[in-house]
């Protein structure tokens, strides 16, 4: 076998950087759960000064700048011997409010990574894992993933972009959000539009006990309701607005769940579904973006679908036409791509 040394190189050095982007994920999980962004962003320190400031141990501490700096997430000075973070590092890693906060993503990734024993003997069985199964850090992490980009996004150009949706929020409105997890999106609405009642639905009993402790502690309880349901099962009629948020593709029926959320709306009420950011076709979608999302789509979003009754799995990369196919199956008669970012797809439908 002729081997080009060039091109064996250069893959060699592509696997260094994604074994430290590997390791790098818990350490920025370790850094988000200690609160060390958060200290580094006030000012640069030491490694003794980190230490004292978080209440965490010397010398452990000083590793993990090492490794922080070395992988560019933070910035070091010799001169000074101390590390800080610059304004987009800050920005990234010690604002939980802003649009570009990326530690919920590592959580994600290292929760996902728990279930490779048991996804890799599904390779073998083609069994499922539902989304109750997975490591706890999962539901925390989806949570901090998503949110970033429904608060940067949902309510300023999501929303606005359904056609009369916005005006009927404002005058008040039923909402149901299906397949809400911890309540982010349900929540993230019910701030802006404080005249419309939200209905928040996920078969999962923690992420729903979850969302309604959050909605307590928000001052929301008495206009958001939570319940334990499954996407074809969830109760109410006349719904003015139904919302799924990055959940579709985990269904094993979808089609169910879509005629479902039909029969829920009123006779003028609009289904918003918000995906991941696919092209139709693979070879479009061999890119970096693609790369996350079949990643998480292979432990999380197949495994779910295959779970349940049908387990159509359409995948995380599903793209509009197959999103589309599910939606005219179930009866909706208009569907339009209504808005997009470089990570989500927000369609519309209508009955």
């Amino acid at each position: 076998m002729a081997v080009d040394t060039d091109k064996l190189n250069a893959f060699v050095t592509q696997f260094v950087g994604d074994l430290g982007a590997s390791v790098h994920a818990g350490m920025v999980v370790i850094g988000e759960r200690l609160g060390l962004y958060k200290a580094l962003a006030e000012g640069p320190l030491a490694s003794t000064e980190l230490a004292a400031v978080t209440r965490t141990d010397e010398r452990y501490v000083r590793e993990w700048l090492a490794s922080q700096a070395a992988g560019g997430y933070i910035t070091y000075n010799d001169k000074t011997r101390k590390f800080g973070l610059t304004e987009e590092q800050a920005f990234a890693l010690a604002n939980e409010d802003s649009p570009a906060y990326v530690p919920g993503a590592f959580q994600l990734a290292l929760g996902s990574l728990a279930a490779v024993p048991r996804i890799a003997e599904a390779f073998r069985s083609g069994a499922g894992m539902g989304w109750h199964e997975h490591d706890e850090s999962v539901f925390h992490g989806c949570e901090k993933f998503f949110r970033p980009s429904y608060a940067a996004n949902l309510v300023s150009s999501w929303i606005p972009s359904l056609d009369g949706v916005q005006a009927k929020l404002e005058a008040g409105a039923r909402v149901a959000d299906v397949g809400c997890g911890k309540g982010a999106s349900t929540l993230l609405m019910a701030k802006a539009f404080p005249e419309s009642q939200f209905f928040g639905f996920d078969y999962h009993d923690k992420s729903i006990e979850g969302a309604r402790a959050t909605a307590a502690r928000e001052g929301l309880a008495g206009r958001v309701s939570f319940a334990v349901a499954k996407a074809k099962e969830f109760c109410g009629k006349d719904y003015d607005l139904v919302t799924v948020f990055d959940c579709l593709h985990d269904m094993g029926d979808p089609v169910g769940a879509a005629s479902q959320v039909r029969d829920s709306l009123s006779r003028d009420g609009t289904w918003m579904i918000v995906e991941p950011f696919a092209h139709d076709e693979l070879k479009d979608n061999l890119n970096a973006v693609g790369r996350v999302y079949y990643s998480f789509s292979t432990l999380l979003c197949t495994p779910c679908s295959r779970s349940q009754e049908i387990g159509l799995c359409l995948g995380a990369q599903s793209g509009e036409k197959r999103i589309r196919d599910v939606v005219r199956a179930a009866g909706f008669s208009r569907f339009r791509r209504a808005a997009e970012t470089p990570f989500n797809v927000v369609y519309e439908a209508r009955p």
